[in-house]
């Protein structure tokens, strides 16, 4: 018999036996990670976070789990849901509270229900997937969400009353590159003439990069980073919910999963960029500059970043959500997955048709962007 338990702070589960059911070194759905979210005042209910882990034990044993929320409302989910909250409201229907299986702020896919890679693990998927259903029902919420699930996942959610979405982003893979000079060799000429221009405008602004890992950071790097962090989501008018107490303890999780660019002009730091490692691959995150120099961006968050998986043998670099202009620098469209489990039938329905028309204009965007591929030889 399986018993069912929902934990609102992750703190109440052992973080070895939530890791251990972890498919895949995907740093973001570590104990490690998620739980300094919640200790580091990042989640809040003013935020519209309400943590409530769904955990399956046999006996006193954790076999399965995902990382569940009570969300008030969409924010910083990145798979848009506005018009169905919309939809609902124009028809007197509450659209919030709803559910999400998730990792919060963080657009990256990777494994969402936590069953291990062993024995009946495609089993206890499914059962997560039914179980999230029993608890929506329970709570009476109007939906339950699972984002940015990987594409190995999309099984458990075959055969059921479940919807399936799917949006692109850019990732950047290895093929055997030696080094950046190789990569360039790999780009039409155009693409390959106006990245090294890019990188000699910042040269000629004066600035040097330089990259550092977590345990190399010191307390006025951290200062610096969550300073850009904040100045870019103030020039966008966001809340910065992320901490600096949260940035210190991403460097403080195992493995050396934190790698920063930081831009600097003389003994002046000038802009940087903190992305995570793990399971092979880079993740971009959290960018900002104190001022406008052309092409730093694109230094600090895409050729550093290629230059670093190159030189450690990293097979992918996902640099973020979104962004067109990442296609002409050497990333391409990568699908990416969600599930949705509404519980009105009606609007299930409406909102399955909407999916349809939508997919159809996502594949056609996609041909679109491959006739645009900056690689000579199509990749």
């Amino acid at each position: 018999m399986m018993q069912l338990r929902l934990h609102d702070a992750l703190s109440d589960i052992d973080a070895p036996h939530w890791d251990a059911l972890r498919p895949d070194g995907n740093p973001f759905v570590s104990h490690a990670f998620l739980s300094g979210l919640e200790a580091h005042g990042c989640l809040r209910a003013d935020y519209g976070w309400q943590a409530q882990h769904l955990a399956l034990y046999e006996g006193t044993r954790l076999v399965a789990a995902a990382p569940l929320y009570v969300k008030g409302n969409s924010h910083g989910e990145f798979v848009f849901d506005w018009a169905w909250a919309q939809a609902y409201a124009r028809h007197g229907l509450a659209y919030y509270p709803k559910l999400l299986c998730a990792v919060p702020y963080s657009p990256v896919p990777g494994p969402r229900l936590l069953a291990g890679s062993g024995g009946d693990a495609s089993g206890r998927q499914r059962l997560l997937r039914d179980t999230l259903v029993e608890v929506a029902r329970s709570l009476g919420v109007s939906s339950v969400h699972v984002n940015f699930a990987r594409e190995e996942d999309a099984a458990a959610f075959d055969g059921s009353d479940w919807l399936a979405r799917f949006d692109w982003q850019f990732h950047w893979h290895q093929r055997g590159y030696r080094d950046f000079a190789d990569f360039l060799d790999a780009l039409t000429p155009k693409k390959r003439k106006n990245i090294r221009q890019e990188r000699a405008q910042v040269a000629r602004a004066g600035l040097r990069c330089e990259r550092r890992r977590g345990e190399e950071l010191d307390e006025a790097d951290w200062r610096f980073l969550h300073r850009c962090y904040l100045a870019t989501f103030e020039e966008k008018g966001n809340h910065p919910a992320l901490t600096l107490p949260f940035f210190r303890h991403l460097g403080r999780m195992p493995g050396s999963a934190v790698l920063a660019t930081i831009a600097w002009r003389g003994n002046e730091r000038v802009a940087a960029a903190l992305l995570l490692q793990g399971d092979g691959a880079l993740y971009g995150r959290y960018w900002g500059a104190l001022e406008h120099v052309p092409g730093l961006h694109f230094e600090v968050c895409y050729y550093q970043g290629i230059e670093h998986c190159i030189a450690n043998g990293l097979q992918r670099f996902e640099p973020g959500a979104q962004g067109e202009h990442k296609l002409a620098r050497g990333f391409l469209p990568a699908r990416t997955r969600s599930f949705h489990w509404l519980a009105d039938a009606g609007f299930r329905r409406a909102v399955h048709a909407a999916l349809a028309r939508e997919a159809t204009a996502l594949e056609d965007y996609h041909a679109e962007l491959m006739r645009h591929s900056p690689y000579a030889v199509s990749a």
